[in-house]
């Protein structure tokens, strides 16, 4: 079942980020051929003034798939400062998660459907098993915050499709 968790949660949260990663590097393109455009507004760009902005989408997204392998594999928790102030510090944080992600393996994983997980998040507490927080939690948290990231972008005149956001098949 080990394989099966490995599968299920950390292979596509690997394939996402490098893809999260190239499109990231898609904007820096943009800012590079516009001048116009300030690398400060386009991080900080939002879709709806009530939501949050580009950075708190990457820094969210990196937190969860991190979170998914250290609490699937029974490990302690890495703890990242949210100080990324620019395109090169956001690929930072995309190129270190997807280096703790990488050095997990499927037998790190052995148990990981009945361990018993607990989140906190702000006010909350929230207990799963492993194969509950994989399918509503990590999953649906991880790959809203990725797609709000990619649709700020997006709004904001980077040249991305569906073909970026799924990577090579």
């Amino acid at each position: 079942m080990s394989t099966l968790v490995y599968d299920l949660a950390i292979t596509p949260l690997l394939r996402t980020l490098k893809n999260f990663d190239a499109i990231l590097g898609k904007a820096e393109t943009l800012l590079e051929a516009d001048p116009d455009i300030d690398e400060a507004t386009l991080e900080q760009a939002r879709l709806h003034p009530n939501m949050r902005p580009l950075v708190f989408q990457v820094r969210v997204a990196t937190d969860t798939a991190k979170g998914a392998a250290a609490r699937l594999a029974g490990r302690e928790l890495p703890s990242w400062a949210d100080d990324e102030a620019s395109f090169s510090e956001l690929h930072e944080r995309v190129g270190k998660a997807v280096d703790f992600l990488s050095g997990f393996g499927p037998q790190d994983f052995t148990g990981a459907e009945d361990r018993p997980i607990e989140l906190k998040l702000r006010h909350d507490t929230f207990h799963f098993n492993g194969r509950d927080y994989i399918a509503g939690f990590v999953l649906p948290n991880f790959y809203f915050h990725v797609t709000t990231a990619y649709n700020i972008l997006r709004h904001n005149g980077v040249d991305i499709g569906k073909r970026d956001f799924l990577g090579k098949m």
